[in-house]
């Protein structure tokens, strides 16, 4: 285990664990909106800035990645660490005001209302989706665009291919601003996407008649694990 301290509370953690894992094993919050426990971080949004002091020196840094060290002292709530948090909520905000998610976290940072003037994005590239897609369904459907001389975009954005999507809609369960929204209406399945809408058919469960997953997700299962297509002729309601 290692020792280091957060908010003058000593702490051990686990070796290779970051300071985001640290904290919340010692029941110190720190607010995050890409991160998640399932996922690889990436320090994309910002918001669980942290101040460090290591070799005397002081910096800020991003908890969800910075790995622990041995006499790492830590503090998630300086006036450096709470400015930092609040320029970070404030610029998302602006492009995504009506987020209900970055409205709470503004809330609580006591800011009312942004100082920028920014054009409204759905996404807010925190790439939850693009790392949810690529590590736990393993289809690699989205992609991060970033900016570059030889794209034809002005701005970094996340692109969903419908040739690899199979509909599953976890990027939509996991996007903290509801930019990704999925609808099941009768027989097909919707997602919308900053990127665009895509659509697919529906498997009809033989016995109740629900219409109840997407037929390429289905398809995509079975191929994957080997499994036989009549064990989803049926909805998990009826197979109980």
């Amino acid at each position: 285990m290692i020792k280091l301290t957060i908010d003058g509370k000593k702490v051990a953690a686990e070796e290779g664990g970051t300071i985001l894992d640290a904290a919340n094993q010692a029941g110190i919050r720190i607010p995050t909106l890409c991160s998640h426990e399932s996922l690889r971080p990436a320090g994309a949004c910002r918001v669980c800035t942290v101040e460090i002091a290591t070799n005397g020196a002081k910096s800020l840094t991003t908890a969800c990645d910075y790995p622990v060290e041995a006499g790492l002292k830590v503090s998630t709530t300086s006036e450096k660490v709470m400015e930092a948090r609040r320029l970070a909520v404030e610029l998302l905000l602006a492009q995504r005001p009506h987020s209900s998610k970055l409205q709470e976290l503004a809330r609580k940072l006591g800011v009312k209302q942004p100082r920028f003037v920014l054009a409204e994005q759905e996404c807010i590239l925190c790439q939850l989706c693009v790392r949810t897609c690529q590590e736990i369904v393993d289809v690699e459907a989205i992609t991060f665009v970033a900016q570059g001389k030889d794209r034809g975009v002005a701005e970094p954005t996340v692109v969903h291919s419908l040739d690899k999507c199979i509909g599953c809609d976890a990027c939509a369960y996991v996007c903290p601003t509801e930019s990704i929204t999925v609808t099941d209406i009768g027989d097909t399945r919707t997602i919308n996407t900053p990127s665009g809408k895509l659509e697919f058919k529906l498997k009809q469960c033989q016995v109740c008649g629900k219409y109840w997953a997407p037929e390429k997700q289905l398809d995509y299962i079975i191929e994957k694990w080997h499994l036989e297509p009549e064990l989803f002729a049926t909805c998990p309601d009826c197979r109980d």
